[in-house]
């Protein structure tokens, strides 16, 4: 009786291996979305510091805030392009004693939501920061 070798994989290996490989696809693709996300917030932020920035040396100059960001003068996107900022008086306050920046996402972040930051130093939402 003469019995040859294989040197082949079995279908049971095969099916096997992509079972693996398949599990360890679903546990990184949602964990590098999860950090690419987090990244792009970082550019968000970073505008949104940059320009209450600005809006502080505008204050000090002119005892008001401004609404129009080229006065300052000041992006009206972060330097990445992933989210547009734009500047409005506080809620029940008026321009001249503060301001609100918030930075809203454009298409490639909008799962993640607005983040605001007004001149009191209230960053918002929490969770975010």
């Amino acid at each position: 009786m003469n019995r040859s070798t294989s040197s082949g994989f079995t279908l049971i290996e095969l099916v096997l291996v992509i079972t693996i490989v398949g599990i360890l696809v679903a546990i990184a693709i949602p964990a590098y979305n999860s950090s690419t996300t987090k990244a792009r917030r970082a550019d968000g932020q970073t505008a949104l510091m940059d320009t209450m920035v600005r809006q502080e040396r505008f204050f000090t100059e002119n005892n008001t805030y401004t609404t129009d960001l080229s006065d300052l003068p000041a992006a009206t996107t972060s330097p990445e392009g992933y989210y547009t900022i734009t500047a409005a008086a506080c809620a029940s306050s008026t321009i001249n004693s503060c301001v609100i920046l918030t930075a809203a996402p454009g298409t490639a972040q909008a799962g993640d939501g607005d983040l605001t930051l007004n001149s009191r130093g209230q960053k918002l939402p929490a969770d975010k920061w």
